[in-house]
């Protein structure tokens, strides 16, 4: 299976459900809306067609693991392209065209992704992955942000796909250097493991020392 287009689709399908209605409702994103999400996945498809229509030569320095900026602070929505997100999304203002713009964009990242040599190399960030590692990065990128996107939706909104969901804990576990408890399911491991939410006192305890050094925050 393939887990990028796999976990695209399903995060698409998704917001392709949603009544206007739920574009108000915040996400689970701090200081963002569900539209200011939606925004920012189709900026997120656009990082996709321009990095792989961006070949490098020379050994990858990152991997689908070392990609990621890891840091222990949960971010607030006051960063620059945070907010210039919220204002990009007000811009559309109809939520048929947020999903019109990220049905025609994220369909050609799809298909991008579908077509592309895996083995070759592409930069993006001023890094190099082959584009088999950049695009295993976006696994965890899309499972994350539909957790996000159905965080404050009702309960019948679609939940990521379990495939994603134990890649990404797996992918997870492997930056943390350590393993999360077997009794805290996929879902929990994510939200838990990259602030999305606090651990209860029960988890806590059954963090032991992992608990400490939380939050994994990937940027």
């Amino acid at each position: 299976m393939d887990l990028f287009s796999y976990t695209w689709a399903a995060l698409r399908a998704t917001v392709a459900d949603l009544a206007d209605g739920d574009f108000a409702r915040p996400s689970g994103c701090e200081g963002w809306l569900v539209q200011d999400l939606v925004c920012h996945l189709i900026i997120d498809a656009q990082d996709v067609l321009i990095t792989l229509a961006t070949p490098a030569t020379g050994e990858p320095t990152r991997n689908e693991l070392t990609y990621w900026d890891v840091t222990g602070t949960p971010p607030t929505g006051e960063d620059p392209l945070d907010a210039l997100t919220v204002r990009l999304a007000a811009a559309y203002q109809d939520p048929a065209l947020l999903k019109f713009h990220l049905d025609d964009i994220g369909s050609a990242a799809g298909r991008a992704g579908e077509l592309v040599d895996r083995a070759s190399c592409v930069g993006t960030r001023g890094e190099v992955l082959t584009a088999d590692d950049y695009l295993s990065t976006y696994v965890m990128e899309w499972t994350l942000h539909h957790l996000d996107l159905v965080a404050h939706l009702p309960a019948s909104a679609a939940r990521p796909p379990a495939e994603g969901l134990a890649r990404s804990r797996s992918m997870l576990e492997r930056i943390a250097g350590a393993a999360f408890p077997a009794s805290f399911t996929d879902e929990d491991a994510l939200l838990v493991g990259t602030g999305r939410r606090a651990p209860t006192e029960q988890e806590r305890a059954e963090l032991g020392g992992l608990g400490e050094r939380l939050p994994f925050v990937l940027g």
